[in-house]
């Protein structure tokens, strides 16, 4: 009955990861987010770039929003050393754990199962950092290319489509930040299934909770609406006639 607990917890966990990765990408369709709010901030940044004649506060933002992803990359390194690590001393990490209060020790199969999840899950933060870093490399290039206010060789409709092509890359850097981001807290609830199986349900169920409120129901998702005009008719889009008129 244990094995199959444990099997249950671990379907629950990749249940709610995958599931709640599903439901914000397509709930940011119709519903307004985090996501889809920084989105139409960051074109909007491309947008009012290009009317600049100095970039270097650009670049400056640009250059910041890539060192956070090579922060977290490198504490990813740093975490899958250890985890590699207490692979080799699983015996000895086992008789630790046993001395705890309410924690139940598993085989050593299932032992060793957990710390694979949790390199797992580690790995894939790792990919998401790093391909969010490279591709605010792209954003400080086209930004480096992007043309100047007096040129009159460049139409009005060429700005507009290079400062959308510029704010997709943008968001696209931004939304796997996010991912990796939240792989940390994925990484929280599998912490919890060194306790008890039970327990880690629990710990999955309430990172989706904490990510729904978060990206969906948080104070600061109001701030940055209230910095906007919003087509009623579409909660996700800005009215672009009120917009213009202010």
């Amino acid at each position: 009955m244990s094995y199959y607990l444990e099997l249950i917890a671990l379907f629950w966990f990749l249940l709610c990861w995958v599931g709640y990765t599903w439901y914000s990408r397509n709930r940011a369709n119709s519903r307004a987010c985090l996501s889809n709010t920084l989105d139409m901030y960051r074109e909007d940044w491309m947008r009012v770039m290009l009317k600049r004649e100095n970039r270097i506060s650009d670049a400056s933002v640009v250059g910041n929003l890539e060192r956070n992803g090579a922060f977290f990359a490198s504490s990813c390194l740093l975490i899958l050393a250890g985890i590699i690590t207490a692979l080799g001393y699983t015996r000895e990490a086992m008789e630790v754990f046993a001395t705890m209060p309410f924690s139940a020790v598993p085989t050593r199969e299932i032992w060793e199962l957990r710390l694979v999840v949790l390199l797992v899950v580690f790995v894939y933060a790792f990919f998401k950092f790093t391909w969010s870093m490279r591709m605010y490399n792209f954003v400080a290039v086209m930004i480096g290319s992007a043309p100047l206010p007096d040129d009159t060789k460049t139409s009005p409709a060429a700005r507009e489509a290079f400062a959308r092509s510029a704010g997709n890359i943008c968001n696209l850097a931004g939304d796997a930040f996010n991912l990796g981001l939240r792989s940390y807290y994925y990484a929280l609830a599998v912490v919890a299934w060194f306790i008890h199986p039970v327990v880690f349900i629990g710990a999955s169920t309430l990172v989706v909770v904490v990510l729904y409120r978060r990206e969906f129901r948080s104070e600061a998702l109001s701030g940055l609406r209230a910095g906007k005009v919003f087509d009623e008719a579409v909660p996700g889009k800005p009215d672009t006639e009120a917009t213009t008129k202010s």
